[in-house]
């Protein structure tokens, strides 16, 4: 096994354990944990961020970033549009995220991690006169691979910003509906 691709083989794992947290969290019912929410938002605008600095490394990869971020911004609305909301008995409020966004999403992330590890499974090893593997380094960004990382960070930037909204808006029309009917019953 040539050499740059232990590194690879090692990460697997960590990849395949992350995938599966993220399936689960776009199907089924979740629960709503707003210093969760909070703390992604605030990971999320960072990423966004960093993204948009490789632009002064090279400008296709802030188009890609940008362009992913626009993309997934929209379809985030889209999912906030379609997601249900829900009170559990156990979990307290939880929403619903629509099944086939996720799916979406997921295929979209899993086929470009396929394609760049068969991608860089295919390269030529480091040679002699560069054992470091920059040159192979050098290809390991490109803006389409910047695409789908900013599709994923504009989709939870607006999709977990708009949870945290709608979710409070749902808790005022619960506490207000609650308010209400309290008032007519003591009458």
């Amino acid at each position: 096994m040539p050499a740059h691709m232990l590194s690879y083989l090692v990460a697997l794992p960590f990849i395949a354990w992350m995938m599966w947290r993220r399936i689960s969290r776009q199907f089924g019912r979740q629960p709503i944990r707003r210093k969760r929410m909070v703390f992604r938002v605030a990971i999320f605008a960072v990423v966004g961020g960093l993204l948009m600095l490789s632009g002064l490394h090279r400008l296709a990869l802030a188009e890609g970033a940008l362009g992913g971020m626009l993309i997934g911004g929209a379809i985030g609305l889209l999912g906030l549009k379609l997601t249900r909301f829900e009170i559990d008995p156990v979990r307290g409020d939880c929403y619903v995220p629509n099944s086939w966004i996720g799916a979406l999403l997921t295929a979209l992330l899993l086929g470009r991690l396929a394609w760049r590890f068969a991608f860089i499974g295919a390269q030529i090893p480091p040679s002699v006169d560069d054992p470091m593997g920059h040159a192979m380094a050098t290809h390991s960004a490109s803006p389409l691979t910047m695409l789908v990382v900013g599709v994923l960070v504009g989709y939870y930037l607006v999709y977990y910003r708009g949870l945290l909204i709608h979710h409070r808006r749902f808790q005022q029309a619960q506490s207000a509906s609650g308010d209400s009917g309290l008032g007519i019953r003591d009458s």
